[in-house]
């Protein structure tokens, strides 16, 4: 069987360089890689975070030998609308892993226990209520910011990058990460219900490792089962029945209420005129009336274009994972990973994040 040495070797060979330009490389006293190879010295925390960090790799391939699902798609994706996609996606579990191996573990806190029984529509609407009392019961609303709603109440990591056109999102599950990665759109009730969609993904297990969106709104994404059962959830998530009939009690539903719950609620005048249907509130013939309104026109119906405007600015913004940069950190700071992944999740050199660390420390003293 190999050993981690065998595959630094193999990584050695690989770079077509000797063992001491190796060492000078990656960052590793020339010393002191000569003596992990040869058995005398354990290989540290730091020395595979620099050697994954380097060439490519994962800690978890340098201790094991094995390469992740992630891995595998990434390499295979090349070419295709998914690439970008995917690609980012393996950024992020590569350090996820790596960080779970150093000692920093992702504490992802997804509802258990929920059988998916009857039609899918039903398993949709069974996953919804588990996860909505569970947001109720950490005192937060999905009306606020999405993201964060469910970093805070679920564990997961949740980041915004450009995903290229057509492709809206994408939820992975590893051993070691739990991630949902959204398209930067100006469209942000699109981008809320991505995210809620792939939060559905998420807890009904959909293609175990890693499930591709490239346009929930396509017909081929309203024929799917699991895309119907997590159509269902985003919806039922992010328009709760109780909500929706606590706003109408008592009142008429014309068009300014109707475009009043679509800016209240964040969601798109379609995706809230077949809930509504779905829900029996409204008939077919005011479905198709309402469903044909863009979120742009309701919000200005209603006087709320200002509002409009600063969620689709906020729906561009690009964001890295809060706690995967919370524990990239910690890690730099504990001395058993480099700054490298830190820099790289702010988009900044590492070189220069050093240097001014440096001028805080010196300003401090």
């Amino acid at each position: 069987m190999q050993t981690i040495a065998d595959r630094v070797r193999q990584l050695i060979a690989a770079s077509g360089m000797t063992q001491g330009a190796f060492a000078e490389h990656v960052g590793i006293e020339t010393t002191k890689l000569s003596k992990s190879l040869n058995g005398t010295r354990k290989f540290s925390s730091l020395d595979l975070a620099l050697l994954a960090e380097s060439r490519g790799v994962t800690v978890d391939w340098l201790l094991t030998g094995a390469e992740t699902h992630v891995a595998m798609a990434a390499r295979a994706s090349g070419g295709s609308s998914a690439e970008r996609a995917v690609k980012t996606a393996l950024e992020y579990t590569t350090m996820r892993s790596d960080l779970a191996d150093l000692g920093y573990e992702q504490r992802w806190n997804l509802p258990e226990g929920v059988r998916l029984r009857g039609k899918w529509i039903d398993q949709g609407n069974a996953l919804a209520e588990e996860a909505s009392a569970a947001i109720r019961a950490a005192g937060r609303s999905v009306r606020s910011d999405l993201a964060s709603v469910i970093e805070d109440v679920f564990g997961v990591d949740v980041a915004v990058r450009e995903l290229g056109d057509g492709f809206d999102g994408m939820a992975v599950a590893t051993h070691s990460s739990r991630l949902i990665l959204v398209s930067a759109s100006t469209i942000a009730a699109r981008q809320r219900f991505t995210m809620a969609h792939e939060l559905g993904h998420l807890l009904a297990s959909d293609d175990q490792q890693i499930h591709k969106d490239r346009d929930i709104y396509s017909q081929e994404s309203k024929r799917g089962e699991s895309e119907v059962r997590a159509n269902v959830f985003a919806a039922a998530v992010l328009m709760p029945e109780t909500e929706l009939r606590e706003w109408l009690s008592g009142r008429q539903l014309d068009l300014n209420m109707f475009c009043q719950l679509a800016t209240e609620f964040a969601v798109s005048p379609s995706a809230l005129s077949y809930r509504l249907e779905n829900l029996r509130i409204i008939d077919v013939g005011t479905r198709e009336r309402l469903r044909v309104l863009s979120g742009k026109e309701a919000a200005r119906r209603v006087g709320r274009s200002e509002v409009f405007a600063q969620a689709a600015a906020d729906a561009m913004t690009l964001k890295a994972p809060r706690s995967l940069v919370r524990d990239t950190f910690a890690a730099f700071e504990d001395g058993r990973a480099t700054l490298r992944p830190y820099a790289q999740l702010l988009g900044v050199d590492p070189k220069m994040l050093r240097a001014k660390f440096a001028e805080v420390d010196e300003g401090q003293a």
